[in-house]
């Protein structure tokens, strides 16, 4: 879209009266149309008040500027006593070689004003490049913690939007904490159904090898004896055998070997008992006691260690321990049997399965849990303290995981800052700059400036007008003062409404291009509300080409290709109307100045105020707007519907309309002129003759069906052709109607009409 040129106010709020939070938007020169009642004097008023419903341009400021109002107000504060009124200072335009000075200053108060104005846009871009670091900041920050906040969701509670969260982050100093403890420390304190646990149990310092009879396992246990039987038992290494068979058939086979059933001798039993002495009977019972001690002690301790699992703190990984636990309950399963094996054939040698180490690894499993449970139990007797240790600890864990993009993100803000303070310190010395030059400029000013050549001036226009009844002259003996007299030399006492209104006009006038106070000229804000109530004809019409050329000097700030009249000390045009008529004597060709002209329409509705900026979109560029007038005559209107239908037919009849009031009532062709031009004296425009082939007098035919309509004697039939009028293009009849302009050298009305630039 083309945006509009900001000037001095660039915005405008209207909170007063029947207008509710009313916001305009000006650009350099402002049309507002309404009628009486709608609100044009609430908004005048708007600009004598403070600068709470103005927003200035950056750098600038109600005090460097005039704002000047003409509306009720003004005429009656300054025609109260047509004896003493304040005269006007205005540039003396003979003095050239001051006046240069005066300008040359001027000058370079512009160009360090549009410096200063650079270098503010300069900070805004600055400004905007920080906000957009932030934002980047932001969402790199929310981006990069995702994991760690799905972690910790609760200790982040409160701060889980991007922008709290990196505010946060900024806010705090990163430590490096171990993720494993925090998350265990995280866990307790917000799970909800925090609890102390109790510890888990040892198993006490069993070591089998401490046990009474455990040095047995390792070697054979046999008798002493030396008796003949004894000593053939040993030989044939059958102690084992031949205890055991005793022991199982001794008193029960009736005096016989249970085996070849031959009668035993006599003394069998006493022989038998001599094979196994006192020191056997004693190693085979220390045996079976190791054997009772070993399972009683080891049952113990895997129904110890077995326990814990039971009983432990839930979130402890006890996956390794169970797999220890069990090697334990293995080796020692192991062990039994070797026991029983041993205690079975004593002769044997046995060795145990390693459960030292299996305990001590498990001892060392069980100090390690005992660590997490003492741990959660302090941290539940004082749990909302640790719920604080655990936040701050939480987003210390994560400014250090987030250090780098914060160092990254505090460095271009400081880079930016020290650009921001650089160019802040040329825009205060552009300032101070500036005020010495205007200061300078009002000093020369005091030199030139005068109020005769406002007298002079007022007077003419007076003349030019045709006021007969009175002029202004210099009051005697009373500086810088004008009276308005009479004819016959006295100071008027009365003036019509209309000499009242336009003689303050007048003087509404020169005081725009010059100032009440000699110390300085400063550029003007031009508000002007009504200005031609009561006025005659002759009145309006100077009323009308001195607002107009107010315009064109506002104009020229934006514009200086083409200067209708010279100066550019009007910055903003604010111009207020009911009357049809000077409204469009004021608006004529403005509304193509699309960039630095708007136009507004006052409405009130039951009592509610309201003002619509006059834009649409561009006929000939649609991805852009215009403006439009909204007052037009008939003609003007025509145009505007031409501009805007797509359908043919409809697009024919206002054609036939324009053509009927521009070329027979305003230029006064007769009807049948008008044809015999455009299409026999210029008949090539409309007919395409392409060698070889067959013309085409489409064009021709539409043309003429266009024209036939307004011949005032016999309709001209189109040289014998056919032509069926609905199945014309929208297209081809706008460039027929544009090519009729052509042939009657009424090019430049047609681009007049359609607001199209030469």
């Amino acid at each position: 879209m083309n945006p509009k040129m900001k000037s001095a106010i660039e915005k405008i709020t209207l909170n007063d009266a029947t207008f509710s939070n009313e916001v305009i938007e000006p650009t350099y020169v402002n049309f507002f149309y309404g009628k009486n009642g709608a609100g044009k004097s609430t908004i005048a008023r708007t600009f004598k008040a403070n600068d709470e419903h103005l927003q200035w341009q950056a750098g600038r400021a109600s005090t460097e500027y005039d704002v000047l109002v003409y509306d009720t107000d003004f005429i009656n504060a300054n025609l109260r006593n047509y004896g003493n009124l304040a005269g006007v200072f205005t540039v003396n335009e003979t003095n050239i070689a001051i006046q240069e000075q005066v300008d040359t200053l001027n000058a370079e108060r512009k160009k360090m004003g549009e410096e200063y104005n650079g270098h503010k846009a300069a900070i805004d871009q600055k400004t905007a490049d920080k906000n957009t670091a932030l934002s980047t900041f932001q969402s790199d920050c929310w981006s990069k913690s995702a994991e760690a906040r799905t972690l910790f969701d609760e200790a982040i509670k409160g701060k889980k939007k991007a922008a709290l969260f990196a505010q946060e982050i900024l806010a705090i100093t990163p430590v490096a904490h171990d993720v494993e403890d925090l998350k265990t420390l995280y866990g307790t304190v917000f799970s909800g159904d925090a609890q102390q646990y109790n510890m888990l149990s040892k198993a006490g310092k069993v070591t089998y090898a401490s046990l009474p009879g455990y040095e047995l396992m390792g070697k054979p246990i046999s008798s002493s004896s030396d008796t003949d039987f004894a000593k053939f038992i040993k030989a044939l290494k059958a102690t084992d055998w031949v205890r055991s068979g005793h022991t199982h058939f001794a008193g029960q086979t009736d005096g016989k070997c249970p085996y070849c059933q031959q009668k035993l001798p006599s003394n069998f039993d006493k022989e038998i008992a001599a094979c196994f002495d006192a020191q056997y009977q004693d190693d085979i019972s220390a045996i079976n006691a190791f054997q009772r001690t070993y399972e009683s002690e080891m049952d113990s301790v895997v129904a110890t260690l077995e326990g814990n699992v039971s009983a432990a703190m839930p979130g402890l990984d006890l996956s390794e321990y169970e797999v220890k636990v069990q090697l334990l309950v293995d080796a020692i399963t192991i062990n039994k049997q070797r026991i029983a094996a041993k205690i079975k054939e004593p002769t044997s040698i046995a060795s145990l399965e390693d459960t030292d180490s299996l305990l001590i690894e498990i001892g060392t499993l069980i100090d390690g849990f005992n660590k997490k449970i003492k741990e959660n139990n302090e941290i539940v007797r004082d749990l909302k303290t640790k719920k604080v240790l655990c936040k701050k600890q939480v987003w210390e864990y994560l400014a250090e995981l987030l250090k780098t993009d914060v160092a990254a993100y505090n460095k271009a803000l400081t880079d930016l800052d020290v650009e921001i303070k650089s160019l802040k310190g040329k825009m205060e010395q552009l300032k101070k700059d500036a005020t010495a030059k205007k200061e300078e400029a009002n000093e020369l000013n005091k030199q030139i400036v005068n109020t005769e050549a406002t007298i002079d001036s007022i007077n003419v226009l007076l003349d030019n007008s045709g006021f007969e009844g009175f002029h202004l002259r210099a009051k005697d003996g009373v500086a810088n003062t004008y009276e308005v007299i009479r004819p016959d030399g006295t100071v008027a006492e009365k003036l019509s409404e209309g000499e009242r209104n336009f003689i303050a006009f007048l003087y509404y006038y020169h005081l725009v291009k010059g100032s009440l106070s000699s110390e300085a000229v400063k550029d003007k804000i031009v508000v002007i509300d009504d200005p031609v109530s009561s006025m005659d004809s002759g009145a309006l019409f100077i009323v009308s080409a001195l607002v107009r050329e107010m315009i064109e000097v506002c104009y020229n700030n934006t514009d200086y290709r083409s200067n209708k009249v010279d100066g550019d000390y009007i910055k903003q045009v604010f111009i207020l109307t009911h009357n049809v008529y000077f409204h469009k004597e004021i608006t004529h060709h403005q509304a193509k100045r699309y960039h630095s002209v708007s136009f507004y329409m006052i409405r009130k509705v039951e009592n509610i105020s309201s003002v619509k900026l006059c834009v649409r979109q561009s006929q000939r560029v649609p991805t852009e707007q215009e403006n439009y007038n909204p007052i037009q005559n008939s003609y003007a209107a025509l145009w505007d519907e031409y501009k805007e239908l797509k359908t043919a037919n409809t697009v024919k009849n206002v054609i036939r309309h324009i053509l009927e009031y521009y070329f027979i009532q305003i230029c006064g062709y007769e009807g049948n002129d008008l044809h015999k031009i455009v299409l026999e004296q210029n008949k090539p425009l409309f007919v395409d003759e392409v060698e070889g082939q067959k013309p085409n007098y489409d064009r021709y035919n539409l043309a003429s069906s266009m024209l036939t309509y307004m011949n005032d004697g016999p309709a001209v039939i189109s040289d014998g052709f056919n032509y069926i009028d609905d199945g014309s293009d929208v297209e081809q009849c706008k460039k027929v109607f544009e090519l009729i302009f052509t042939a009657m050298h009424q090019e430049q009305h047609y681009k007049m009409m359609m607001g199209i630039e030469d």
